[in-house]
């Protein structure tokens, strides 16, 4: 299945650029997306998913028989601008820097969050909260970049992001989307090298319906017209009309009959939170980030290897608390609600969730009550898997004083973005020290960075 911002562009690389090649594809999917059948009313998921569904839940088996506690799936919570550590997950109360902000007790003995997050404080136990992230990027693209892949920006090549590596690395008999991404903004996870297959499948609010599955032609015309475009396709490449396009790197073939299987399968119902009862839909909140997160969970339940979630608008530059408050309403039901759904579907053993943006907030406050770009000891909550339970790591000062080094002396247990990608990856099973190949031989390890081992249980 292919929709207008990511599967219908297939990426490959020729020398040192990498190109995108939409235009036809997309010019191939309006001919025949919006003409294909499928009707989604009264299906459920089909006995693949549902085994696969099982089988993720279930503690799986490593060579020697023994019980593997690494995790299978990823829930990414993607909080876009930059949330202010000291209004979430590390307030400051009573301090100068800390603003307005109460502070609150947590499920985490003498461990306190921001009281705008009274729901997830309630579910504190279920995660890691680190709070002594450090990065060296304070630009919003550069920085996203940098969470998302584990890399810093390098013009030269486009690393993989998390999710795109694990279903590299993976494989799944599934005929919906294996890593797919939910009110994607500018900068939608990314197959990067790995190749435009393994982009994140972008969707919007889970309350429309997916687009383009329904046709309304009747199935014989439909057929002929699928017909007609595979030999239109086949006869111009016979001509040598795309002869500067490689056959197999552009995977037009791959891509249409992927469409066709998603369009035709019952797992496509996954991605319909109206399927779930009322309480839980409400229980999630009535936004498009808490539909967002049901849909994670219903679509990790089905086997899907990577979803990610993302909610804007926390660049608070003028009226921090006000604007980071607004979003933590948000952020407090639905965090929590996701939580709480994964483990009462036994499905948090075998899903890692990470809720986190690409920095955090200065301690100082501005002229205009905003606090602006800072990279020194922001907050990722982790929980999942064989993380840890009901354990933070590292501590900030409520005075901090001087930036040396790239980071503020005053982080205790400082966290690089490096080591905690080499740490998802090997909680995911997945080599991180392995090295692959770029399409033009170019070796890279999937991290450079070394597990955190005081997060493993």
């Amino acid at each position: 299945m292919l929709n207008e911002n990511a599967a219908n562009q297939t990426t490959f690389v020729s020398g040192r650029n990498q190109v995108e090649c939409a235009s036809w594809h997309q010019m191939l999917r309006r001919q025949w997306l919006s003409r294909s059948t499928m009707c989604l009313g009264g299906l459920g998921l089909t006995a693949i998913a549902e085994r696969l569904a099982r089988a993720g839940s279930s503690p799986r088996e490593d060579a020697d028989g023994k019980k593997s506690k690494k995790a299978r799936s990823l829930i990414v919570l993607w909080l876009q601008g930059g949330p202010s550590q000291l209004d979430t997950f590390d307030p400051q109360p009573g301090t100068q820097i800390g603003g307005d902000v109460r502070a609150i007790s947590t499920s985490i003995p003498k461990i306190e969050i921001a009281d705008s997050l009274p729901l997830t404080a309630e579910q504190l136990h279920l995660t890691t909260l680190v709070r002594s992230m450090v990065s060296k990027e304070g630009d919003h693209e550069r920085a996203t970049y940098q969470l998302k892949t584990g890399w810093r920006l390098d013009p030269t090549i486009i690393h993989p992001s998390l999710g795109a590596v694990l279903c590299h690395q993976t494989s799944d008999n599934l005929e919906i989307p294996r890593h797919v991404s939910i009110l994607s903004g500018q900068w939608p996870a990314r197959g990067g090298y790995l190749g435009g297959q393994f982009d994140a499948f972008q969707v919007d609010d889970p309350k429309y319906r997916l687009p383009n599955l329904k046709s309304y032609a009747d199935e014989k015309r439909t057929q002929s017209r699928i017909d007609g475009l595979r030999n239109v396709v086949e006869r111009e490449f016979a001509r040598g009309r795309f002869e500067n396009l490689d056959h197999l790197k552009t995977q037009h073939e791959t891509a249409t009959a992927k469409a066709l299987e998603m369009m035709d399968s019952d797992q496509v119902a996954a991605f319909d939170v109206t399927r779930e009862p009322t309480a839980t839909q409400m229980s999630f909140g009535d936004t498009s980030f808490g539909r967002g997160c049901l849909s994670a969970v219903r679509l990790i339940e089905s086997g899907v290897r990577c979803v990610e979630v993302e909610l804007s608008g926390w660049d608070s530059h003028i009226n921090n608390h006000e604007l980071q408050r607004e979003r933590c309403k948000i952020l407090d039901v639905a965090l929590s609600s996701c939580l709480r759904e994964l483990v009462a579907r036994d499905l948090l053993d075998s899903t890692l969730v990470v809720c986190g943006g690409e920095f955090g907030r200065t301690p100082n406050i501005n002229v205009t009550g905003g606090r602006d770009h800072w990279q020194y000891g922001f907050c990722t909550l982790l929980a999942g898997g064989p993380l840890r339970r009901g354990y933070v790591h590292g501590s900030t000062s409520p005075a901090p004083t001087a930036v040396k080094a790239n980071r503020i002396d005053d982080v205790s247990q400082p966290v690089t973005v490096q080591d905690l990608h080499a740490t998802l990856l090997d909680c995911l099973g997945i080599n991180y020290s392995q090295e692959l190949k770029t399409p033009i031989g170019r070796p890279l390890v999937l991290s450079q960075g070394n597990v955190v081992r005081e997060w493993i249980d």
